[in-house]
């Protein structure tokens, strides 16, 4: 195993792994410059592996339909190309300025000097809204992701939410479970249309509204879920058969330390001029973290941003350099 220095010198370094940061990583090489790229979860990915590596993706140019893991490798091969240093399951903590650099220094001490820094944090460090019913069977019977969709195959499976995620996981599981349980707490979903069209024609998926989880039972010791207990707005009560839980009620996302850099916020974001600049010398942002009047947060949109970003930070750190970069097609 490879002993991580105390200090890591480097020309730019790419605070988030998620597909805007795994983009830049390739962008930075592309441009000639070396990159090391840190994320507080200890894969690449960012929210798509973290909330959905199942879910197909269908809003990115050239890729009718993906699966979020398969986007994620395929973006991480690309940045190969110009073999970036990772840093995983660390959390950058503090910035400071450091000649024409800055040094960034992690939750385990280590010390990035680099020449400039890109945040790609996208939404910060996301946190599932807990299931107020049920915490007991964390681990076993209650989840508030799906990392694996067969885990579920020909079980009965409640899914918690009334939003996308809530939504998805109803529509992706319904084909290999034995059956779904949608329960909203309210009568209209906030998730996407088309998606709650297909759930309410799946001849395997209950839909029930205005209600909510009153309590799980089970053999908690060996960790299997027979039912759960869910309790309507008029006061009745009704028992449904389940093996699993899936509590899909959001996330909250906190740019935690970022906060303490010194960077002008607009909220959870950090403002940015045309070239993604922030107001700290060197440092640039892109992604779902970064904003400007008009900003629409899309990945297609990150991936320009952070070109923008890279190509800008390439003549910033060498004058003789041109801000086009020419296209790739142009290399032998």
């Amino acid at each position: 195993m490879t002993t991580v220095p105390s200090i890591i010198e480097t020309d730019v370094l790419v605070v988030g792994a998620g597909p805007t940061g795994l983009y830049g990583a390739y962008y930075a090489g592309f441009r000639g410059l070396d990159t090391v790229v840190i994320d507080v979860l200890p894969q690449v990915g960012g929210q798509v592996m973290a909330l959905y590596p199942e879910k197909q993706i269908r809003d990115v140019a050239a890729l009718p339909s993906i699966r979020g893991r398969d986007f994620v490798a395929g973006l991480a091969a690309q940045a190969a190309a110009f073999d970036p240093t990772y840093l995983l399951g660390r959390q950058a903590i503090s910035l400071e300025r450091a000649g024409d650099g800055v040094v960034v220094t992690l939750d385990d001490n280590t010390a990035v000097r680099a020449r400039a820094v890109v945040v790609t944090a996208g939404i910060g460090t996301p946190k599932p809204r807990p299931l107020a019913a049920g915490s007991e069977w964390i681990g076993t019977a209650l989840s508030y992701f799906v990392s694996d969709p067969e885990a579920h195959r020909d079980q009965d499976v409640v899914v918690v939410g009334g939003g996308d995620s809530a939504l998805d996981w109803a529509d992706a599981l319904a084909p290999i479970a034995r059956s779904i349980t949608l329960v909203h707490r309210r009568t209209a979903f906030r998730g996407h249309a088309a998606t709650l069209a297909r759930v309410q024609a799946s001849p395997n998926t209950t839909i029930v509204t205005d209600s909510e989880v009153l309590a799980c039972d089970g053999d908690l010791a060996a960790g299997r879920l027979e039912k759960v207990m869910l309790k309507h707005n008029d006061g009745t009560e009704q028992v449904v058969a389940a093996d699993h839980v899936i509590a899909a009620l959001g996330f909250i996302s906190e740019i935690g330390p970022l906060r303490s850099w010194g960077l002008e916020l607009r909220g959870r974001s950090i403002a940015v001029d045309r070239a993604m600049r922030t107001n700290l010398p060197r440092v640039y942002a892109a992604g779902d973290v970064a904003d400007y009047d008009g900003k629409v947060k899309l990945m297609s949109v990150g991936f320009g941003e952070v070109a923008l970003a890279m190509n800008h930070v390439a003549v910033e750190l060498d004058p003789d350099l041109t801000l086009f970069p020419g296209h790739s097609t142009d290399e032998a």
